[in-house]
């Protein structure tokens, strides 16, 4: 089992939800959390409630740093309108996310991969940022000498999760378009998901 699968099964089992709705979560064999008997169960506190809150949403885009979700917490809030969905805007635009949202990538994980690994394109130009941020209108494509990799042609032709109405792919050719930010309702979480519960966090 590669250090990713082992890292997110990890997560799954931490935060106590199947984050990905994937079959292969330990949750669904195991609905405890770690350690031979589980943690003992108590009633969460605000703080407590608050902080899985926060986890969940950073885990769910690959277990991305503290500094960086910190900052797109930052950037939200500068933003006019409602904080909370310019957070899932702003996580939703992530290029590792937006791959994975096309289909070229089984996992967050294995997007960032991808993108490390110069196999994508946005708009004609290598990038390999993971946190690129993707703007309304841009076109991403697997290059042309990657589009035989294995692993993107089984990802695109998965049936494991339906496109977002806020991507227009040709899995065919390995090309999609970003047509807009989305907000909070349009994103297909397996959970759910509260943004403004993760404001409460950082505002303390």
């Amino acid at each position: 089992m590669s250090k990713r699968i082992t890292a997110k099964h990890k997560i799954d089992r931490r935060l106590g939800v199947n984050l990905w709705g994937q079959e292969k979560s330990p949750l669904n064999e195991r609905n405890y959390a770690p350690g031979q008997h589980g943690a003992a169960k108590k009633k969460p506190t605000d703080y407590g409630v608050q902080l899985l809150a926060k986890q969940k949403l950073r885990g769910y885009y690959g277990n991305i740093t503290e500094k960086q979700f910190r900052l797109v917490f930052e950037k939200a809030s500068r933003m006019r309108g409602d904080t909370s969905q310019n957070i899932i805007g702003l996580l939703e635009s992530r290029l590792d996310a937006v791959v994975y949202r096309m289909k070229f990538a089984s996992t967050v994980f294995q997007a960032r991969q991808v993108i490390s690994h110069g196999h994508v394109m946005v708009n004609g130009r290598i990038v390999n940022i993971p946190s690129y941020n993707v703007g309304a209108g841009d076109v991403l494509e697997v290059r042309e000498k990657s589009k035989g990799i294995a692993v993107l042609l089984a990802a695109a032709q998965s049936t494991d999760r339906d496109l977002p109405s806020y991507v227009s792919v040709d899995p065919k050719h390995l090309k999609g378009t970003y047509l807009h930010v989305p907000k909070l309702e349009d994103v297909p979480y397996p959970v759910v998901m509260e943004p403004n519960i993760v404001i409460e966090f950082y505002s303390r």
